[in-house]
C-alpha cells in the first residue's frame, strides 16, 4: 500500500464516525458474504453477493438514519409515507449504481470493498 493511501486509511480511523444498528440476520449475512469473498477467490458469483449485501446495508442505514427519527418525531402518517417513498427511491438509485460497478469487479477489487465494509463493522 502506498504511503499516501496508508495515511488516508489511518487518518480515517481517527476521525469522528457514526454507526447504525441493524438486524442480527443482516450482520450474519455480512459476515458470511465477506468471509466467502476472502476464502473462495475463484467463485464467480461474489460480485452479485457483495452488490446484494451493499444494497441491504444501504437500505438498513437509510432506515436507521432517516426514517426511524421521523417515526420517533411522530411527523404524521402522510409525511412519514412520503419520506419513505423518497428514501426508497434513493435506495433504489444507489443500489442500481453500486451494483453496476460491483458485479464487474475482479477479486482483488472485491477484497478492497470487503475490507472497507469490515472496517465499518462494530461489535459490542
Amino acid at each position: 500500500m502506498s504511503a499516501k493511501k496508508e495515511s488516508k486509511s489511518t487518518d480515517a480511523l481517527s476521525e469522528p464516525s457514526l454507526r447504525f444498528y441493524h438486524s442480527k440476520a443482516l450482520r450474519d449475512k455480512t459476515d458470511s458474504v465477506l468471509s466467502a469473498v476472502e476464502s473462495n477467490p475463484d467463485q464467480p458469483k461474489h460480485g452479485h453477493a457483495v452488490a446484494g449485501l451493499v444494497s441491504e446495508l444501504v437500505e438498513a442505514g437509510m432506515e436507521y438514519y432517516f426514517l426511524t427519527p421521523l417515526k420517533q418525531a411522530d411527523i404524521g402518517f402522510v409525511a412519514e409515507k412520503s419520506a419513505r417513498v423518497g428514501i426508497s427511491s434513493a435506495v433504489k438509485l444507489i443500489s442500481s449504481v453500486s451494483r453496476k460497478y460491483i458485479v464487474r469487479m475482479d477479486h482483488s477489487q472485491l477484497l478492497v470493498v470487503s475490507s472497507h465494509i469490515k472496517s465499518l463493522t462494530v461489535s459490542d
